[in-house]
């Protein structure tokens, strides 16, 4: 994952030259708190988040809420689930991502 300071988003889609910009499905942008990744001691975009927020509780929203994000609008479609590459991380991230990993979101509009 590459840090970047501004991204372009395509309606229904995800983020222009993403590899996991997915058309059609839920998966398009993960978000991941902050919080969550110092207090498990990991570096942003480490599990391959797409946006790391500040501030903002990832996991307590909820599916179908709307989201403002510079010029995009994205909605919250499902809950992230971790996968096994987690491991590759550090043994046993899988298991302590339950439940945190953060939400899936799909590009609504863009400007």
């Amino acid at each position: 994952m590459e840090e970047l300071a501004e991204v372009r988003a395509v309606t229904n889609d995800g983020f222009e030259g993403c590899a996991h910009a997915r058309s059609g499905q839920k998966r398009q942008v993960l978000l991941v708190d902050r919080e969550t990744l110092e207090a498990m001691d990991l570096q942003p975009g480490i599990i391959r988040e797409n946006i790391t927020t500040d501030s903002l509780n990832v996991n307590s929203l909820q599916i179908g809420q709307l989201l403002r994000v510079g010029e995009a609008q994205l909605e919250v479609s499902a809950v992230c689930t971790p996968c096994d590459q987690m491991e590759t991380i550090r043994p046993g991230l899988r298991k302590e991502l339950w439940g945190r990993r953060g939400m899936l979101c799909r590009v609504r509009e863009a400007e």
